[in-house]
């Protein structure tokens, strides 16, 4: 039977090479983004792989929304083996002094909150055993000494992996592995053009690392190589 895998934020960068790569392999991919509807590469690929692909609306901010996924998701596949919390924001511009609380709140939902709270609401549907990644950024350890830049980003991402843990420790009596994951420093629209990999290089790294876990592995945070990164 083939992997069924759920991406959110699936409709660009990151989360669409995931989808491309999950498909690549034969896996049954849930694509989540905010509007389906504006998502051309990922309605290109659901025609080209039908019945393998669905793409269903999801803001992994807001409650109702993760609601509806959740209720929707079983239309389409009877359940989950590795999701992926992808979805993701990142805010130019801080700077110290001019810190928004309407930013740093919204960062906290988007990147903390909507993995943690999707997870728990998908928390039926995921079968024993399986996978969730949630993906972190290296900008969110503590073990850094950073410039203040993206101060909302660095917050959300640092949570993200407290959220991480306890998920980990939620899920670990039906042996579902959690972990959190950083990509890399990755040519997305998010990472820039200057970045040093490829989204098919970060990708294939993470898929490599993830199906390379064991259950006592839960609760770890790894980079796109496999090695274990900074909390």
């Amino acid at each position: 039977m083939p992997t069924r895998s759920v991406v959110t934020g699936a409709n660009r960068g990151l989360g669409l090479e995931f989808v491309h790569q999950l498909l690549g392999r034969g896996d049954h991919v849930i694509a989540a983004c905010r509007h389906p509807g504006k998502a051309t590469d990922l309605n290109r690929l659901a025609g080209e792989h039908p019945g393998r692909l669905h793409v269903l609306p999801l803001d992994v901010a807001d409650e109702r929304s993760r609601t509806a996924f959740a209720h929707e998701l079983p239309l389409v596949v009877d359940g989950i083996d590795l999701l992926v919390n992808n979805a993701g924001v990142l805010h130019s511009g801080e700077r110290w002094g001019h810190v928004s609380a309407a930013i740093l709140e919204d960062s906290l939902r988007v990147n903390a909150m909507g993995p943690f709270l999707l997870t728990q609401a998908l928390d039926a549907q995921l079968a024993d055993g399986a996978t969730v990644a949630t993906v972190s950024s290296m900008m969110s350890s503590l073990g850094d000494d950073p410039s203040f830049n993206a101060p909302s980003y660095r917050i959300s991402k640092t949570a993200l992996n407290m959220a991480t843990k306890m998920l980990a420790s939620a899920l670990a009596p039906r042996g579902i592995t959690v972990v959190a994951l950083c990509p890399g420093w990755v040519q997305t629209e998010m990472g820039g053009e200057g970045a040093q990999i490829t989204p098919a290089q970060s990708v294939s790294g993470l898929l490599r690392t993830l199906g390379r876990l064991k259950p006592a592995d839960t609760g770890k945070f790894l980079d796109w190589q496999g090695k274990p990164g900074r909390w």
